[in-house]
């Protein structure tokens, strides 16, 4: 059994599970305990076999990539009439202790299939499975950890029950932010691109845009004014105006030398395509320093969008299930240059959506989830509302382009040196 397999079992009594029951946030928490005596009815009325599954292997990449394709694996392979939900596992207040994986309810009349597509995946080094067995009085629950040490699948290893949990007062996925969804230094960015060269072959050609000595944290001698917001706020017409009206260079992030992998970076899991982004916020400083040694320079969204998504994403729920206001993990990385001021535009919902739908062109994936998702797009401006160094001025984008124009254009004379 791998290293991070047998680290995990050794600590697994100690460790706390968190079903998601639905996208508005519910979850239904709970901890192990080796006393029956001391377990409560926790599953109420579930009448199905009950599984889960955790994806924890030593590689961080392979198994990034494993757990990515996993929920259509799964769905694909087991009966229909299995459900899955989104599981957590964590140690309370322990940085980079979650694994994830799916919490499984069985109805199906073929436990046999669903038995056998598990124990496949147990075989894999990334995956850990477990059954949850009702006890006699139909009340208590027991989980059983799965062994890999035998050839029959149905082994376990141990056997803990179930006592609900306390509702912890951060999502899990708190824990793991930290250079797996938001990278805060340009060396942690590379090395997830670095150990993805075998398997990834652009990231070679990505890496090599990507210069290893941080020389653009130093202030520029001229301005440098970030506009942030969602599609469709007015970014492209304000930073066309102000490149005018200040005599300005206009850059954009990601940079157009990322154009070519982009496609395929944005099919990858989380891990990986956070740290290309990450990378491109580093490419677009080091242009950033060149141009503004000449003349003030307008970039077209930054480390703000890259932070405030990926915390977002990471994040399900409602906006109390962001990190808290103040959190470290909206702090600006050390090394990555410092714009003078930053602008979010904001936009009534009815009145973005009206120009998405005028401009008729395809939306990200991101974007489509801001649409559909209400609590998504609460979360995004949110985490926006929330990074510092240096904080986002909010600027309202409903009235006319010029008048929004002079409003920012006043914006920068207040805050930016000449």
């Amino acid at each position: 059994m791998a290293k991070r397999i047998m680290s995990l079992v050794g600590q697994w009594s100690s460790r706390v599970f968190s079903i998601e029951l639905d996208k508005r946030g519910a979850f239904l928490n709970f901890a192990l305990v080796e006393n029956p005596q001391q377990a409560p009815e926790t599953f109420k009325n579930v009448q199905e076999r009950c599984y889960s599954l955790f994806v924890c292997g030593n590689d961080r990449i392979q198994s990034a990539r494993f757990y990515w394709g996993l929920k259509d694996k799964l769905r694909n392979e087991l009966p229909a009439e299995c459900e899955l939900l989104a599981v957590s596992s964590y140690l309370p207040h322990v940085k980079d202790s979650v694994i994830k994986g799916y919490f499984l309810k069985d109805a199906s009349e073929c436990s046999s299939l669903t038995k056998r597509v598990l124990g496949d995946l147990n075989q894999s080094e990334h995956v850990l499975v477990c059954s949850y067995l009702r006890g006699e009085d139909g009340r208590q629950w027991s989980q059983q950890l799965w062994s890999r040490e035998h050839s029959q699948y149905i082994d376990v290893s141990k056997t803990c029950y179930v006592v609900p949990s306390e509702e912890a007062n951060y999502h899990p996925s708190v824990l793991n932010i930290a250079n797996s969804d938001v990278f805060y230094c340009l060396a942690e960015a590379c090395k997830v691109l670095e150990e993805s060269c075998d398997i990834i072959p652009e990231s070679r050609a990505v890496l090599k845009l990507v210069g290893r000595t941080v020389t653009s944290r130093h202030s520029p001698d001229f301005p440098v004014v970030v506009i942030e917001g969602l599609d469709a706020t007015g970014k492209t017409t304000l930073t066309q105006s102000l490149r005018k009206a200040m005599g300005a260079r206009l850059l954009r992030s990601p940079p157009q030398c990322l154009s070519p992998w982009r496609a395929g970076f944005d099919q990858e899991p989380p891990l990986i395509r956070r740290a290309f982004y990450a990378l491109g916020n580093y490419i677009t400083a080091e242009q950033v320093g060149q141009e503004a040694s000449q003349a003030p320079v307008i970039v077209d969204r930054y480390w703000h969008s890259t932070a405030a998504y990926a915390i977002a994403t990471a994040v399900s729920g409602p906006v109390s299930n962001l990190p808290p206001e103040g959190s470290h993990l909206y702090r600006w990385p050390d090394d990555l240059l410092q714009p003078s001021l930053v602008v979010l535009l904001t936009l009534d919902p009815p009145e973005r959506k009206r120009r998405l739908e005028a401009r008729g062109q395809d939306q990200t994936n991101e974007e489509q989830e801001l649409d559909h998702n209400h609590l998504f797009r609460l979360r995004v401006e949110e985490a926006y509302r929330r990074i510092r160094g240096p904080a986002c001025v909010t600027v309202d984008a409903g009235p006319s382009a010029d008048k929004v124009l002079q409003q920012v254009l006043l914006l920068i004379r207040e805050h930016c040196r000449s």
